[in-house]
């Protein structure tokens, strides 16, 4: 446990990705198979849900560390972080612990959930009682199951080709799917290239996704059209339909298996030859046409899909590369071979659709082409490369995302709150509101886009204007103006303005404009259409 609250704190006290990489090396290089595995799952994301309440942890704490419950706030408030805070609050170690990561993942943390509040707070006291400082900070973000530490996937990746001294394409690949951090699975992800089938109980393991770069100032930078094999960008959830040994796999970008939330999709992979891979998107799709993306959110939101909902939003998947061809990897084909096999194999159900390939001359005419997006319920193009492989993660050069201007609107700060983590000391969490019968209205929250050096700004201005507390938030004087832009606009009856942004950020902070003059509700209503 020693050593892997020193690589926590290493990632965590440096910006640099070389050294952070670095850090991951030695570390991975030098653990147990058994901690290995552990550090590498958490580290990549696959973090354990909260395992109890955080009043409760909250609680132990104050008792142990013989502190007031006010006391308790405020330090919380101070440090931003719950973690850190009890890290930070309990008294010294009594007993320091040699025991390895495995024994107080397996022995002490997964437990937690099925043991009695009695034998919960005695397991958590005695390993902090063992635990220096940094062990505990590790520790606790575990249990709260909010174990981030600025790494991505990516980056441990390129630790673990580095150990194993495989291609790290294929490491992401490994990764894949479903799998337990078991000393097993750290040697199969370790092994030799060669052979690099998966075991049966991971027959149905995904590819890594190739994702897009958006397109920055002019098209035209890129090259010739006719360089691009150009599709319209769907709104919907990226997924690849897999079928394998006469099973249908579905998985999401997230990868999640989500096969059981979508029937028909299963249907429709039943008529796949086995051994075939297909990249697309899941769509709510009825009569030729893409439904709003609110429709989608309708059928995740169920536990249970009856008739009615299956009726109302039916799917489809909108295929549009081909990774796997009668059991074979085909993502080093080039693109229009890819294409040409697709095609051969869709449309086998009305529940796989090909993407069309839009087929304009000019990146003037594709321009006028993509003012059209928004009523065609889509968010502009895809322009893929001819020739191209299908790669892994985000790689610049091959597939771009032509994406349409977002929604904007010009809203006044009215709330605003400390961030957490590096930004707990700094107000950067914003409420924005706009003109509702001559009041300002809650509209929407924004946590991103602006500079450090604006942050700073906006934080001291909260700090001088502040005329009301509630909690942690700030409500203040309506001066400053901020544009917000989004991807999606849609009327809401759960939002106090009647409506509902999709992935708000500030795109600008207005200084040329005063509070009056931001936008008001009817302004903002015309915006749905």
């Amino acid at each position: 446990m020693k050593a892997f609250a020193e690589l926590y704190a290493a990632l965590d006290e440096t910006t640099r990705t070389n050294e952070k990489v670095a850090a991951l090396t030695r570390y991975l290089s030098a653990a147990p198979a058994a901690d290995a595995a552990w550090a590498m799952n958490f580290l990549i994301g696959r973090r354990p849900k909260r395992l109890l309440e955080s009043r409760k942890l909250a609680q132990w704490a104050i008792e142990e560390a013989g502190v007031p419950d006010w006391l308790f706030a405020e330090c919380y408030h101070a440090v931003g972080d719950f973690a850190e805070t009890i890290a930070l609050l309990l008294p010294p170690a009594v007993a320091s612990t040699s025991l390895p990561l495995h024994y107080w993942v397996e022995e002490r943390l997964l437990p937690l959930r099925a043991a009695s509040d009695e034998t919960r707070r005695a397991w958590l006291v005695a390993a902090w009682r063992e635990m220096d400082q940094r062990q505990r900070f590790a520790w606790n973000k575990l249990i709260t199951g909010e174990f981030r530490v600025g790494v991505s996937q990516r980056l441990v990746v390129r630790a673990l080709a580095a150990v194993a001294g495989v291609a790290a394409e294929v490491v992401a690949h490994r990764l894949m799917g479903e799998w337990q951090p078991t000393p097993e699975f750290w040697e199969r992800l370790l092994a030799p290239a060669a052979g690099d089938a998966a075991p049966e109980g991971e027959s149905g393991r995904p590819y890594p996704f190739f994702l897009a770069f958006p397109v920055e100032g002019n098209v035209e930078d890129l090259g010739e059209v006719r360089d691009f094999q150009v599709e319209w960008k769907w709104d919907g959830i990226r997924a690849q339909l897999i079928r394998r040994l006469g099973r249908t796999f579905l998985w999401s970008r997230g990868e999640e298996l989500i096969t059981d939330r979508f029937p028909e999709l299963e249907a429709a992979g039943a008529l796949l030859p086995d051994g075939t891979a297909l990249d697309g998107e899941v769509l709510p799709w009825k009569d030729g046409a893409p439904l709003p993306f609110a429709q989608m959110q309708r059928r995740i939101g169920r536990k249970a899909l009856g008739s009615r909902i299956l009726a109302e939003v039916p799917v489809v998947l909108m295929a549009y590369d081909l990774l796997e061809r009668d059991g074979a990897d085909v993502r080093a084909q080039p693109l229009e071979w890819r294409r040409a096999q697709l095609e051969a194999l869709t449309p086998v159900s009305g529940a796989l659709v090909l993407s069309p390939v839009v087929g304009e001359d000019s990146w003037e005419s594709l321009r006028r082409l993509r003012q059209e997006s928004r009523a065609r319920k889509v968010e502009g193009f895809m322009l893929k490369r001819r020739g191209s492989p299908y790669r892994v993660g985000r790689r610049r050069g091959d597939w771009w995302k032509w994406k349409i201007e977002p929604y904007s609107v010009d809203a006044v700060l009215i709330y605003a709150q400390p961030g957490s983590g590096r930004r707990a000391s700094l107000f950067t969490d914003y409420t924005f509101g706009i003109w509702d019968q001559g009041k300002l209205a809650p509209f929407a929250k924004a946590y991103s886009g602006l500079s450090d050096e604006e942050i700073r700004e906006v934080d001291a201005f909260v700090r001088r204007n502040t005329v009301e507390k509630f909690g942690p938030v700030h409500a203040v004087k309506p001066e400053l103006v901020f544009e917000l832009a989004f991807e999606g606009i849609q009327r809401s009856s759960r939002h106090r303005s009647g409506i509902a942004v999709r992935f708000p950020r500030m795109a600008r902070w207005r200084r040329d404009k005063k509070p009056e003059e931001a936008d008001t509700i009817e302004t903002v209503r015309g915006l749905v259409g």
